[in-house]
């Protein structure tokens, strides 16, 4: 299964999203996107929240623990 980088990086391209857009939306910097997505650094459980939220998926489809992004 993919990594939580690979995901976020999947998921913040198939919905057009530059990583400025994607930091401002959870509230870090754009850099941290970057090492988010190269699996250098995790986030906090605020911000998986948020980005799970914003992607409408669940924390184990974003964390790469499930292959089913939908919520149950």
């Amino acid at each position: 299964m993919p990594s939580f980088g690979e995901r976020l990086s999947q998921l913040r391209k198939t919905n057009n999203l530059k990583a400025e857009d994607l930091a401002d939306i959870v509230g870090v910097k754009r850099r941290i996107v970057f090492m988010y997505e190269k699996n250098e650094s995790k986030p906090s459980f605020d911000v998986l929240i948020a980005l799970a939220d914003y992607f409408n998926v669940s924390l184990d489809y974003l964390v790469g623990r499930s292959d089913e992004a939908k919520r149950k």
